[in-house]
């Protein structure tokens, strides 16, 4: 978890030669994840896949992305950072088309989850290396211009994954049985990360300081994690901190392991009735739009009072708005005007709240080892995330969708007590740079 020193006069690239890589490796960087996370819900809901089995199964594919800070020492050893990401493009594509290939399998669920972890692990790797591969490729002054356009193409990778390929395979299965019009769709995307590492392998530059890191013994870079590690739980008020990354989203994580099932979920179930395609619009276009827009805003505004100004605000905003899944599960509206709106107020709210989530892992990260701090916090983000949405299923099965969601709104509880607990100084957050207001998801 060292931190490479930073030299301007060996990062070379030129703005012009970053526009042939910048879109496409930050596009590919989004896509696997979106596809473990939300595409995946969707394909088993329409497999006859249970909430419970949905819910357990796809929150454990978060764990390579918790435990990356403990791995990411590897890649910065063994190989060059330009190295992982061809490698992980084309290791990606052959996830993608294992998937596929289990997919009309009687035993579909435990191979294509076999497939699903290699995707996970490949596609948390390829973070590492990708996040790396920027900051040596590319000077300073480049690195803050580029910082909107790297953003833009990972929200744009979003609105492809759970709005273009969900809308796909809705399509496909007008004239398909479902498993082949799912696994016509995954072999199409494994196509592209295919076609995707060997354009990567043409055009990432070489930089110089693009070199692994064999300067150091296996007992040095033993010796470095473990000293960076322990530093972190030395931090002032860690257990606090902890706590908000862990309880922030309490309600948000198992709200989004179930908003898409209930989505496609009969009405005589509980669930809106809605078809693979409308769901593609709604959650993954409707959807994530709203949610880039709110975490604009609220890059902007915390930009001006800061983090602990605006704290109550966001935390308000990326809970209270859940209560439109209470409206939508009793009244279950026909309208897919009112249906999009409630979905669109929900996601604004949580990327606009998110943006205090974002800055607070920041604010925790400040002093010697940011880097690493802070990729210690995206791993406990993660977890957050994980641990919550396991039993999401299990809970809705049992309850129904109306007292699901009612148990969302009471779930928001731990958010709000966290954010009264923890400290922060007011100036944080104020003129932040646009590396501190990039707020991804």
């Amino acid at each position: 978890m060292s931190e490479r020193p930073y030299s301007p006069e060996v990062s070379t690239t030129s703005r012009r030669q970053a526009w042939s890589w910048i879109p496409t490796l930050y596009f590919a960087e989004g896509v696997p994840y979106v596809v473990v996370m939300t595409v995946a819900v969707i394909m088993y809901k329409r497999m006859g896949v249970s909430n419970t089995e949905i819910a357990l199964y796809t929150s454990w594919l978060y764990l390579p992305w918790v435990i990356k800070p403990f791995w990411s020492p590897l890649v910065d050893v063994l190989r060059t950072k330009r190295w992982w990401i061809v490698a992980m493009q084309l290791l990606i594509g052959a996830g993608l088309a294992g998937v596929a290939f289990t997919l009309p399998m009687s035993n579909f669920l435990q191979y294509s989850l076999a497939f699903l972890w290699l995707l996970a692990f490949s596609s948390a790797t390829h973070d590492i290396a990708a996040d790396g591969f920027y900051m040596l490729a590319l000077p300073a002054h480049e690195q803050a211009w580029f910082v909107g356009i790297r953003s833009t193409f990972y929200r744009l990778a979003m609105i492809a994954g759970q709005g273009l390929l969900v809308m796909l395979a809705g399509a496909l299965e007008r004239t398909q049985d479902i498993p082949q019009a799912w696994a016509t769709t995954f072999y199409l995307i494994a196509g592209f990360f295919v076609v995707c590492g060997l354009y990567h392998g043409f055009v990432l530059p070489r930089p110089v300081l693009d070199t692994p890191g064999t300067d150091r013994s296996a007992g040095q870079i033993a010796a470095d994690f473990l000293e960076t590690f322990v530093s972190f739980f030395k931090k002032p008020g860690i257990a606090l901190s902890l706590a908000f990354l862990l309880l922030y989203r309490f309600s948000e994580a198992q709200l989004a392991k179930m908003a898409s099932p209930f989505l496609l979920d009969p009405i005589s179930k509980g669930g809106l009735g809605l078809s693979t395609e409308q769901v593609g619009v709604v959650y993954g276009t409707v959807g994530i739009t709203m949610l880039t827009l709110g975490g604009i805003l609220g890059g902007i505004v915390a930009a001006r009072q800061g983090l602990k100004f605006w704290l109550w605000w966001m935390v308000a905003a990326i809970n209270l708005p859940n209560a439109v899944y209470v409206f939508l599960s009793q009244v279950q509206p026909e309208s897919l005007f009112a249906i999009n709106l409630c979905v669109a107020i929900e996601q604004f709210g949580y990327g606009f709240g998110f943006t205090a989530f974002m800055l607070y892992m920041l604010y925790i990260s400040r002093g010697k080892h940011e880097t690493a701090h802070y990729a210690i916090c995206t791993g406990f983000m993660a977890l957050g995330m994980m641990l919550p949405g396991m039993l999401s299923g299990w809970l809705q099965e049992m309850i129904g969708y109306q007292h699901f969601f009612i148990w969302m709104m009471i779930a928001t509880i731990p958010s709000f007590i966290v954010c009264g607990l923890v400290k922060i100084d007011p100036s944080f957050g104020r003129k932040a740079s646009p590396e501190q207001l990039e707020a991804t998801t």
